[in-house]
């Protein structure tokens, strides 16, 4: 079964622009006031809709160490520090926090 994890944003140009082109996002659906995106088998969409939802964290899944650390450098400006190795769950990964102040995850498992 496949899905879709819908967001509020206030500010959807803008949110939508930074998961494009900051973790290779591509635009699936645009509706009128909903942009759907995918990476890979992750699908998410932003609808215009105040106040904006920022609970939870976006984990974006990596095929390896070297993808994860090409992210990190890509989103250095919004991390919250270094890349690190997580033993309890055995992934490598780092946090970030989009333009609205939804966590945002980046990993691999090992």
């Amino acid at each position: 079964m496949d899905g879709i994890t819908f967001f509020r944003t206030a500010d959807r140009e803008r949110v939508v622009g930074f998961y494009v082109d900051r973790l290779d996002c591509r635009v699936w659906r645009e509706q009128p006031d909903c942009t759907i995106l995918r990476r890979g088998d992750y699908a998410l969409g932003f609808c215009a809709r105040d106040p904006p939802e920022t609970d939870g964290c976006l984990t974006f899944l990596c095929d390896d160490r070297s993808e994860v650390d090409a992210l990190h450098a890509r989103l250095d400006d919004v991390a919250d520090g270094d890349l690190r190795y997580n033993e309890t769950y055995a992934v490598y990964q780092f946090f970030a926090e989009d333009p609205e102040g939804r966590a945002v995850e980046v990993q691999t498992f090992e």
